[in-house]
């Protein structure tokens, strides 16, 4: 069996790219300042990148699947230019009071597992980063380091870090990407 990958799963909305709501259009789609920079870093550092987020926009009639892929192509085309590949995205379309219950919605872990099994992933050795306790929570059930990014909604959530505490801290991205 071949060794086992360290990957950094990454939520997209207010960790790679700015926070808009319910991102419904390519053309919203702003880079965090340091994003695409960080993205470079964690590459060259040995790590998959994989984008796993919730878009319960669909579910709620808000935008596409097919819009949703137009905001991934764009994504994906803008991180070649500067030569980084994601090495994956998944996406969990399902909202709770929508479309029932489902297992890739975080804080379940369908998306992790998938990614676990597709790309044979040491979850141990592997960083959960999001802006959200919600990402926390996930990262922390699948076993996986986790880190909450001051950007998005960060800030926020940081003043309501109770029962579940991120592993790191940092500003954003970035500052994560550099000091790992």
């Amino acid at each position: 069996m071949s060794e086992k990958k360290r990957a950094i799963f990454l939520d997209r909305d207010g960790v790679i790219n700015k926070e808009v709501g319910y991102l419904s259009n390519p053309n919203n789609f702003k880079f965090i300042e340091g994003s695409i920079e960080a993205l470079n870093i964690l590459k060259q550092k040995g790590f998959l990148l994989i984008v796993i987020t919730n878009q319960a926009g669909i579910a709620r009639g808000f935008f596409t699947e097919e819009t949703l892929r137009a905001i991934h192509d764009k994504l994906i085309k803008r991180l070649k230019q500067d030569g980084i590949e994601l090495d994956d995205v998944y996406y969990c379309p399902h909202h709770p009071d929508f479309t029932g219950p489902c297992d890739c919605r975080k804080p379940n872990l369908g998306m992790i597992l998938k990614a676990e099994l597709k790309h044979n992933i040491d979850l141990t050795n592997s960083y959960m980063v999001g802006d959200t306790l919600n990402d926390i929570q996930t990262g922390k059930a699948a076993i996986c380091k986790t880190v909450l990014v001051l950007t998005g909604y960060g800030k926020e959530e940081q003043k309501n870090i109770g029962s579940i505490i991120p592993d790191m801290i940092f500003k954003n991205l970035k500052e994560f990407a550099i000091n790992i």
